[in-house]
C-alpha cells in the first residue's frame, strides 16, 4: 500500500494512463476540476468515500488507488503493528482510519479501525456507493443516516446503505473507536 502522501500522485498516474483529462474525470466523478487537482497534488488523502467515487469514475478498484499489488492472495494477515493510516485526523476531515486488510489486493470490502476524536464537533457528510458496517469498540457515538439519528454504544453495530448521506460524532467527551467495513460493489 502506498503511503498517504503518494495516493494523489497515483490517482494522477492512473488518470493519465487512461487518457483522461482533469476535466473529464472531474465531470465523471461529480467533482470540480480544482478539487480533483488538489487531490492529485496533495500530500494528504481525501476521505475514503471520495476515493471510492474517483476509482469508480476511472474504472479502477480502490485497491489500485491505494497502489496495492495485484499478486494472487488467498489469505492476508495484518499484524497490529502493520496497520497503516489511510487518512489522518485534521480540521477538514476529523476521522482517522487504520487499514486492516491492505495486503489483500482487489478486495470488495475495505475494513479499517475508525477513530473519531472526542473533540469532534462537526465532520464531513459521507455518501458513496455500496454498503457499510460499523461496530463500536469503545465510546458512545451519535450516528446520522439521512434524517435519522441513532445513539450507539460499545458493542453496538450498525449496517446501512452508504448511498444515503451519513456521518458520526462522539456522544460524550471520549474518543470513539470502531471497526468500519465499507463494501464497494
Amino acid at each position: 500500500m502506498l503511503p498517504e502522501s503518494e495516493i494523489g500522485k497515483n490517482i494522477k498516474t492512473l488518470r493519465l494512463s487512461r487518457k483522461l483529462t482533469l476535466e473529464t474525470l472531474a465531470a465523471k466523478a461529480g467533482l470540480t476540476k480544482g478539487y480533483l487537482s488538489k487531490v492529485e497534488n496533495s500530500k494528504k488523502s481525501p476521505p475514503v468515500s471520495t476515493l471510492i467515487v474517483i476509482a469508480k469514475a476511472m474504472g479502477v478498484t480502490l485497491s489500485q488507488i491505494f497502489g496495492e499489488e495485484n499478486t494472487a492472495v488467498r489469505c492476508s494477515v495484518v499484524k497490529k503493528q502493520e496497520r497503516q493510516f489511510m487518512a489522518k485526523t485534521g480540521v477538514g476531515f476529523g476521522y482517522s482510519y487504520e487499514t486492516l486488510a491492505h495486503k489483500y489486493p482487489n478486495k470488495r470490502m475495505e475494513p479499517a479501525i475508525l477513530t473519531i476524536p472526542a473533540d469532534s464537533e462537526k465532520c464531513l457528510v459521507f455518501q458513496h456507493d455500496g454498503e457499510e458496517m460499523v461496530l463500536i469498540l469503545e465510546g458512545t457515538m451519535r450516528f446520522f443516516h439521512g434524517e435519522d439519528e441513532y445513539l450507539l454504544e460499545s458493542g453496538d453495530c450498525v449496517y446501512f446503505d452508504s448511498n444515503i448521506p451519513h456521518y458520526a460524532l462522539p456522544a460524550d467527551h471520549r474518543d470513539v473507536k470502531c471497526v468500519d467495513v465499507i463494501y464497494v460493489p
